[in-house]
This record gives structure tokens, C-alpha cells and sequence, in this order.
């Protein structure tokens, strides 16, 4: 059986899963319980993928505590070859190599970020499961979860958990 790929993120009320400027504060400023459901859901993946522009938010912001260091990560860029100490920059085509990761034995793989990777993942209908966690703010403007979108993705959903002040939807791709 193929594994899944997997989109769990947190968003605003209004879509956004950052601000303009890449801040946080919003998100880091909502009282949750305890890690929100972030250790089980971890347990569920054992690979990891990234687009550049998140890679370098977390090199930036997390200084040398990379957050995924027992994870196979994968991150796609046009600019950065090799393997670093944290991950394996993918120079290729991001669909075929996920095609291909897919297919191989192991656990889930979590779609880190950002926005314009899930976009060609939503384009080719890649997305298995998507857990996204609301946060009870309205940023009004910032990065948005998803793009302008030509095209109808419809979902099912799976369950609803409450984390305190953050509501987690968990749905599975029809």
C-alpha cells in the first residue's frame, strides 16, 4: 500500500499561515493544549518535504535546533544542490520524485510548506490527508494556505478536534 502524503499546517481564521513579513506571533500567541496533537501526529511520518522559502524560515528562525533532525527531509529547490547536516535539496521535477517516494516503504510523508508547493501537489491531486489547524485570529492579509486556484478540490472529512482556543479539521482527499 502506497504511503500517504499528508498537509498538516495551521492557518488563521482567514487562510493565512503567515504575514506578510513571515511572522508567527499570531500562532505562537493562541492558547492551545498541550502541543496541539503535534506528537502523534509525527509519529505517523518519517519523511519530510519542503519547499525552499520554508527551509530557509526555519534555518533563520530555528536556529541550529532543526526541527525534523530524526526525519528523512527533502527539500525542493532550483538554486541549492548535495545534502546539508539536516536535509537533501531535490533539483528535479517535485511531482515524478514524489511519485517515486510514494511508492517506497515507510511511513507517511508531511508536506511542511509552503503555499506554492501544496499548490502543484493540489494540481496533481498528490494531497492524501489534510489536517489543517484554525487559530481564532484574522491576520486580514499575509501568505495565503492556497493560491488562486483554476480547478475544484473536494474533500471528505475524517474528524474535528478541539486543541483549546484551536480548532484541528482533518479530511481525507476524495
Amino acid at each position: 500500500m502506497p504511503r500517504k502524503i499528508v498537509l498538516y499546517i495551521a492557518m488563521s481564521l482567514d487562510g493565512y499561515i503567515a504575514t506578510k513579513d513571515d511572522h508567527l506571533e499570531w500562532l505562537f500567541n493562541t492558547e492551545g493544549e498541550g502541543d496541539n496533537g503535534y506528537s502523534e501526529f509525527y509519529d505517523t511520518v518519517d519523511t519530510i518535504i519542503l519547499g525552499r522559502r520554508t527551509y530557509d524560515w526555519i534555518l533563520n528562525n530555528e536556529s541550529d535546533n532543526f526541527p525534523y533532525k530524526n526525519k528523512q527531509c527533502y527539500v525542493f529547490s532550483k538554486t541549492m544542490f548535495g545534502i546539508d547536516k539536516n536535509v537533501e535539496f531535490i533539483n528535479g521535477n517535485v511531482i515524478d520524485f514524489t511519485k517515486k517516494l510514494k511508492q517506497m516503504d515507510g511511513k507517511n510523508i508531511w508536506i511542511v510548506g509552503g503555499g506554492e508547493l501544496l499548490h502543484e501537489f493540489m494540481e496533481q491531486r498528490l494531497v492524501d490527508e489534510w489536517i489543517i489547524t484554525i487559530a481564532p485570529t484574522i491576520i486580514g492579509d499575509g501568505i495565503p494556505l492556497f493560491k488562486k486556484l483554476d480547478f475544484e478540490t473536494r474533500l471528505v472529512l475524517k474528524g474535528i478536534r478541539r486543541f483549546n482556543q484551536f480548532t484541528e479539521l482533518h479530511y481525507n482527499s476524495i
